[in-house]
């Protein structure tokens, strides 16, 4: 059994444990999903879902319960790999958790949303990629995994995954899937 936590502050929650419940039939495997609210609900996780939303308001959401500051020392001591979309890359680079620096809001605001397809070196295939007020990265010493034109828009250091569009909202898995395989690796299964 691997425990995943989804932070709740924002985002498209539901999508992402919809795509995590999915990708863990097809790998045969039961997943727990804490949600957390709060940092004492952080307990024994296995891997880490950072959704995306305002980061701004993230950060003001989870100040009063300590969230954001507990996730981070928790990753850091114990290795935790992380699928953090959007906003959730953007304060991974802004807490200097993943080697890249990023920009936000670069494609547009809201009415300047898009969805395209994306070529990635994890998974097979193109697959399509959601961009809503997405961020864009300035510069990064990690691995590139998924591309939209030439510009990288998804990044791996380590086993932290930073990806500035919303694979939740499609019905490709294969980010979701490795978060879970990372997972069963970091725990020794």
């Amino acid at each position: 059994m691997l425990t995943i936590g989804l932070v709740m502050l924002q985002g498209a929650r539901k999508e992402h444990a919809k795509a995590l419940v999915n990708a863990a039939k097809e790998m045969n495997l039961d997943v727990e999903i804490r949600n957390l609210r709060k940092s004492e609900e952080i307990g024994l996780i296995d891997g880490l879902i950072l959704p995306g939303g305002e980061t701004t308001a993230m950060k003001i959401a989870s100040q009063s319960e300590d969230l954001l500051s507990a996730l981070w020392h928790y990753v850091e001591t114990k290795n935790v790999p992380i699928l953090a979309t959007c906003a959730g890359a953007i304060l991974l680079c802004q807490n200097k958790l993943i080697r890249a620096t990023i920009e936000r809001n670069v494609y547009g605001g809201q009415l300047h949303s898009f969805q395209t397809m994306i070529k990635s070196t994890i998974g097979d295939g193109e697959f399509p990629g959601v961009f809503i007020r997405a961020p864009a990265f300035k510069s990064n010493e990690c691995e590139e995994i998924a591309y939209f034109d030439s510009e990288p828009v998804g990044l791996l250091d380590a086993n932290r995954m930073a990806l500035t569009f919303h694979p939740e909202l499609t019905d490709d898995l294969r980010f979701h899937r490795w978060l879970l395989t990372s997972a069963l690796k970091t725990k020794g299964l």
